[in-house]
């Protein structure tokens, strides 16, 4: 198998986005994505072992390549409540600046075998981790509540970041997702600040 770098393997995983957000992943074959990234069919074999490999490697680097960006502007921001603020409005970015990859975040990816779901375990705890951090930081700092549970924060924000997401993607009419994050920014810190914060 090649190296899991370079323009093919690249234009191979673009490629895999917008078949199976055009196609559905059960109806993606590997020739449309072979056809879609300007390959050949068997290249997509030199990179990928089958189908369920090319969809957790296209989350594996998308949800890494986003979790890097979202470290490094939490990283400026000056508090954690701040950083609350932040993730949400990069995480509705993230989707509405790519349909495609939205399409296949929030619909496609749950309807895959428990293969595929094991395959994206790790990044997704990887983004728990960090959402986590952003709480343990506010308990820490008498931004957020000390009472927080922080297991159960995280899982609040996150379920509340997918579900605003993906209502968005299901719309039939169209608005900006992004325009929703001040909202749910609110909505979330409200329930997580500290009461004289």
């Amino acid at each position: 198998m090649a190296r899991r770098s370079g323009d093919k393997y690249r234009a191979i995983i673009e490629a895999a986005v917008k078949v199976i957000a055009e196609n559905g992943y059960h109806n993606a074959q590997v020739s449309k994505i072979a056809r879609e990234a300007g390959v050949a069919d068997g290249t997509i074999y030199l990179y990928f072992r089958n189908k369920e490999d090319v969809l957790i490697s296209l989350f594996k680097v998308k949800m890494g390549e986003f979790i890097a960006a979202v470290k490094r502007e939490l990283q400026a921001c000056a508090g954690a409540a701040e950083q609350l603020a932040r993730l949400i409005e990069l995480h509705f970015t993230r989707l509405e600046a790519d349909r495609h990859l939205a399409t296949v975040m929030q619909i496609q990816l749950r309807q895959s075998d428990p293969t595929i779901r094991q395959g994206i375990t790790e990044p997704l705890r990887a983004y728990s981790r960090l959402i986590e951090g952003v709480v343990s930081r506010g308990i820490e700092t008498g931004e957020f509540r000390a009472d927080l549970d922080v297991r159960l924060a995280r899982q609040m924000i996150f379920g509340t970041m997918d579900e605003v997401a993906t209502c968005w993607v299901m719309s039939h009419r169209p608005y900006s997702l992004v325009a929703l994050a001040p909202e749910v920014y609110r909505l979330l810190f409200r329930a997580l600040a500290a009461k004289d914060g």
